[in-house]
């Protein structure tokens, strides 16, 4: 059985780069609900629409991509922890 072992800097660089992808997959995934939100065009489902519907469509696009990015982010880490169940 081969064991790896890291340096404290490593694993520190390490978690700094799952860090940074954490945060550029919520930001891809927000980006993505915003655009895929709007074509829903809310304004049509009133006679006039609120001022603040704009505020809304972006709290609605941040829960969205917020949950579909936890999602894959979830699938990506259970792939990974599969290794573990072959040795």
């Amino acid at each position: 059985m081969i064991e790896f072992s890291l340096k404290e800097g490593d694993r520190l660089q390490i978690t700094g780069l799952r860090a940074l992808i954490e945060i550029i997959v919520q930001l891809a995934f927000v980006w993505l609900a915003f655009f895929a939100i709007q074509e829903i065009h809310f304004e049509h489902f009133f006679n006039r629409p609120p001022r603040t519907l704009p505020l809304l469509i972006v709290l609605m696009a941040t829960g969205l991509g917020y949950l579909c990015a936890t999602f894959f982010l979830n699938i990506l880490s259970a792939i990974g922890n599969l290794t573990y169940l072959i040795r």
